[in-house]
């Protein structure tokens, strides 16, 4: 049996986590379920948290005291959260599933370079959404440089971070495909009198409104016809059920960093 730790599990993801991993057909458990100090969910049964049923397990805010007690950690809680959780299971081998985002630079770089445990890093755990990655590798592929891109993401008005790390992962997909440096051709905003779109460039546009769980858009748009490829998902459900899957997948897994498309199996 795989035993699984859930951080930040009174959140709605971690709620939506708790309620994959039982639903799940893997042999596989939550184990442990982490809030925060100050949680008034701390020491209530997860279960019911996130089931309306009691498993038998009740929150705690110290991971590291029950290290012991899990095989895989599936963290969606913060960027600094992500990396003390990151270090303590390099620490113990045990292995992470990483859906956290918000990452900059320097931190998505402490994750890539981890070489003594099994990770998987992903902005999007969404099986439809990672399909879509590689339907976005063919079309950049095919389209090449006779199409203008533009990327469009929307989500719920409490998400902090702008553009979202799946519109990011979609630009970077594009750009490597057509050997361009997304640093350098990503346009985030456009205001006023400008000059003509440069056809290198990759936009990015962000909303930011209501519930909406998340919705992104890609637009390949050329001088009589449009392209667009999309991913619009209802429910927190289909993200919990990707990093749930992850998990199973990565737990014999040896070090290294994986991607959610080395656990799908898909080309790219």
């Amino acid at each position: 049996m795989i035993r699984v730790a859930i951080a930040g599990a009174a959140g709605r993801m971690g709620r939506n986590l708790v309620d994959a991993v039982t639903r799940s057909e893997a042999d596989m458990q939550v184990t442990v379920a982490t809030v925060l100090p100050n949680d008034p969910c701390l020491g209530v049964d997860v279960g019911l948290l996130a089931v309306g049923q009691a498993l038998g397990l009740a929150t705690s805010s110290d991971l590291q005291s029950q290290v012991e007690a899990f095989d895989v950690l599936i963290d969606f809680t913060a960027p600094a959260a992500t990396l003390e959780h990151l270090q303590l299971c390099r620490q113990h081998g045990k292995a992470i599933v990483i859906g956290t985002t918000g990452f900059d630079d320097a931190q998505k770089q402490v994750i890539h370079s981890v070489d003594d445990t099994a990770v998987v890093f992903a902005p999007n755990m969404s099986v439809g959404v990672n399909l879509c990655l590689d339907l976005l590798a063919q079309a950049a592929r095919v389209l090449g440089n006779d199409v203008d891109i533009e990327i469009i993401e929307a989500h719920h008005r409490m998400k902090k971070d702008a553009p979202s790390g799946t519109a990011l992962k979609m630009g970077e997909v594009i750009a490597d495909e057509l050997g361009r440096d997304l640093h350098k051709v990503a346009v985030y905003g456009r205001e006023g009198i400008e000059p003509e779109r440069d056809r290198d460039t990759i936009g990015f546009a962000t909303v930011r409104a209501g519930d909406i769980v998340g919705e992104h858009t890609v637009m390949f748009a050329s001088m009589g016809e449009r392209i667009e490829i999309s991913h619009r998902a209802s429910s927190r459900m289909t993200f919990a059920s990707g990093a749930v899957r992850a998990a199973a997948w990565v737990a014999d897994k040896s070090a290294g960093v994986y991607s959610m498309q080395d656990v799908l199996n898909l080309g790219s």
